[in-house]
Order: structure tokens, then sequence, then C-alpha cells
């Protein structure tokens, strides 16, 4: 059975080549004075050089295998995570330079993703779509939801935002690749597939960003139950980030799951409407 992608027609996928400076993480904790808060998105972003180039290599090998609006969705693709790329590594420097070991902890990830090289291609594209779909997630409560960047600098919000943008964006390309890569599959074969690299997807990511985040505390000095009991309020209750991605993730084992079930091109348009304004400029 072969299913049909519904990715909007007029999509365009438009990389927007913009630069943050110092002043994204200028202040240890940098989001609101809040070590718990602060922490969560320095773990996330630790995961995000060695995570976006495998997400690109998994993709990639297919582009040639692709009807020709999807190879042209998958350059822009490619064009946005080598630019994510490039800005998180800046930004973990700074995450650095207020006394954590960041190398070790981007080690971690590329360890992982080292052992997941060694499986074959459709199942590393299968994981990719599994990560992909947390990141489209995660990206639209940051953009719903003002909180997750309240007492952010503009340029570490403008920062974010701006991933975020791009991660909505491009959430259904990944996804597309493997319906095309799948088109002889039998369905329930696929299904199978995407729900069991989801399961070893969620494994591996609360693991590893959780190993960060207590790599992370235990730099800072403050790594007891105290913090970690504030880490899951802040997780689960308020502004509860988990909470609100929970019926968006279970979504993903339905059998006519597709990203594009959930249009939010609106909630970008406007979040890139507040980029413009606050950042003075957009794509270029």
């Amino acid at each position: 059975m072969t299913q049909t992608p519904r990715t909007p027609p007029d999509l365009t996928i438009q990389p927007r080549d913009l630069s943050f400076g110092a002043k994204a993480s200028d202040r240890r904790w940098w989001l609101g004075d809040d070590p718990v808060a602060t922490t969560f998105f320095n773990a996330l972003s630790t995961t995000f050089p060695h995570g976006e180039r495998f997400f690109m290599d998994s993709v990639r090998r297919y582009r040639d295998q692709v009807p020709p609006t999807l190879k042209a969705q998958i350059a822009g693709f490619l064009s946005q995570e080598a630019m994510h790329t490039r800005e998180h590594i800046v930004f973990n420097k700074q995450v650095a330079d207020h006394g954590v070991d960041v190398a070790a902890l981007e080690a971690r990830v590329k360890a992982r993703l080292d052992f997941a090289r060694t499986r074959p291609a459709l199942q590393q594209l299968g994981a990719t779509i599994a990560m992909e779909h947390f990141t489209a997630i995660l990206a639209h409560a940051l953009l719903a939801d003002p909180r997750h960047m309240e007492g952010a600098s503009d340029e570490a919000k403008a920062m974010w935002r701006w991933h975020a943008i791009e991660e909505v964006e491009h959430k259904a390309v990944a996804y597309d690749t493997f319906l095309a890569a799948t088109q002889n599959m039998p369905g329930w074969r696929r299904w199978a597939l995407r729900v069991s690299t989801m399961g070893a997807s969620t494994w591996i990511l609360f693991g590893t960003v959780g190993r960060n985040i207590a790599d992370i505390f235990t730099a800072h000095g403050v790594n007891r139950p105290a913090t970690w009991r504030r880490l899951f309020a802040y997780l689960l209750i308020r502004p509860g980030v988990l909470r609100q991605v929970l019926g968006a993730y279970l979504s993903y084992f339905l059998p006519g799951f597709h990203p594009w079930n959930h249009d939010d091109r609106a909630l970008a348009a406007a979040a890139e409407r507040g980029l413009v304004t606050a950042y003075g400029g957009a794509a270029s």
C-alpha cells in the first residue's frame, strides 16, 4: 500500500542565513536566571551539531531517488540544518565558557550516533524521522508559549525562535523521503519500521539528554535531588513542555500519521514576523 504525502503543495523551505553572537548565552543562567531552564536548553543544544549532521546524511543519500519537488525541499532542508549546526556550535562554545565540558557531552552524542550509523540506511532514516518529529513538536511548543524563552536576551530568543521556525517548516522533508524510499513496502511493514525506530530513538534521546543534564548540573555544583525535582516540575507542570507535546508525540504512532496533519504554518509565520521586528532581519 502506497501512502500519499500530505505536505502542502505551496510549501517553500526557505533557509534564513542568520548569525547570532555572544549575547545568545552571555550569562551562565541565560534563561531567566534559572539553572533548570537554562540547563535543559543547553543540554538540547549539545545534541544538535552531531544530531543534525546525522539527519542530513540519512536524508541526503536518498535525494536522487525522489521526485523533483521533494528533491528541492531536501536541498532547503540540508541548507537549514547546516546553518543550525553552525549556530549551535557557536552557542555551545559559549556554554563551555561557563565551565561546562561541552566536548564530553558532544562526544556522548556522537558515540550514540556512531552506533546508529552502523544500522541499515532505512533504519537510520527511520531514526531521523522520529527525531525530526521530536524537534518539530518541541519547536511548535516553543513558538506557541512565550514562557519557554521568558527572561532570555533578545538574541537568545531570536536564535531559538529562528531554529524553531525552520524546524516547523521542514518537519516533513525526512518523512516524505521515508515514504518515497519505502513506497514498495507493505503498509504494515512501513508502520512497524517507523514506530520501532521511534521507540529506540525516544529511549536514546531521553537517556543522552538526561545524562548531559546531569553533567551540566554537576559542573555547576547543583546536581542534587531538589534540582531534579525542579526539573521535572519545569518539564511536566510549568511551563511543562513535555506535557504540552505529549499528544503530538503519541500521534506519531497512528497508522495515518503525517507531520502536516497538523498545519502550523500560521504559527511559524507569526513568529517570523516577530523575529524580523526583534532582530532586524530575516532571510538573506
